[in-house]
């Protein structure tokens, strides 16, 4: 297995020859500025968006060369909203994980229903099973996400911003669980200290450029923050996991100003 890798991936001019890997079974998180393109190549990756050049590889398959049901055995998407109009019950939503592996006419079975219900327990779910999913409040929504995600069973699991709507404990839950599945994950994140925390290894992205890559430790540093983000702020050592730990300074703003385009790394 060689897990994901993109290469010179575009966009029209929203991503530009983006490049990245994710080896089996490791978690690599996406960062970057509102706009910097972390959404589109997402989106390129899991189908959603035909790209204009280059290709998403999973284990040497091409993704876009897959039809819609084989690429969902193998990939499995959280998008950072998802809205619902009719009313399923959360354990029906999560069951629908179970489609790509049935013809399109069978129903759920006891045991799509089980595993249903498993992959609610992992999110801290299980007692709201029958509810309408609609009624859910957006941090329930986005955990009942993450268990659909979770019975699709997928070799590749592909998160836009899944902390959002989240507590602080659920943000640590969702992340924590994520890096027990076995799967090979790629991530947006907006919060540097949960990246650091939660991933092997990060990908920057600048006005639709891969601008770098590498550890949270070799990516988090003043220097890439003013540059990317236009903050001062300090990176220190987690003091009891010896994480990066993003401090930032109050008031403090470094490089261009709001809007304008930030200098180049």
């Amino acid at each position: 297995m060689t897990g994901l890798r993109v290469e010179a991936l575009s966009y029209e001019d929203r991503l530009r020859a983006a490049d990245l890997t994710a080896r089996p079974g490791e978690t690599v998180g996406l960062i970057g500025p509102n706009g910097s393109g972390k959404t589109t190549l997402l989106r390129c990756v899991y189908g959603t968006l035909a790209a204009t050049s280059g290709r998403a590889l999973l284990d040497g398959a091409d993704l876009a060369r897959l039809g819609p049901k084989a690429r969902a055995r193998r990939v499995a998407t959280v998008p950072q909203d998802s809205s619902v109009d009719f009313e399923l019950t959360v354990r029906e939503l999560v069951a629908l994980g179970r489609s790509p592996h049935k013809r399109f006419w069978e129903g759920d079975t006891a045991a799509d229903l089980d595993r249903a219900d498993t992959a609610l327990a992992r999110v801290g779910l299980a007692g709201l099973a029958d509810r309408p999913y609609p009624t859910l409040s957006g941090g329930e929504r986005q955990r009942a996400l993450v268990a659909r995600a979770l019975v699709q069973e997928p070799e590749l699991l592909v998160l836009d911003e899944p902390t959002n709507h989240l507590d602080i404990r659920h943000q640590i839950d969702v992340l924590a669980l994520v890096r027990t599945l076995g799967t090979t994950n790629l991530l947006a994140l907006h919060d540097l200290n949960l990246a650091a925390a939660h991933c092997d290894r990060l990908y920057v992205l600048e006005a639709g450029r891969v601008v770098t890559g590498g550890t949270p430790a070799e990516i988090l540093t003043p220097e890439l923050l003013a540059a990317v983000y236009g903050v001062e702020a300090d990176v220190v050592p987690h003091p009891r996991t010896g994480t990066p730990t993003v401090l930032y300074l109050p008031g403090q703003a470094a490089g261009p100003a709001l809007g304008q385009k930030s200098s180049s790394i």
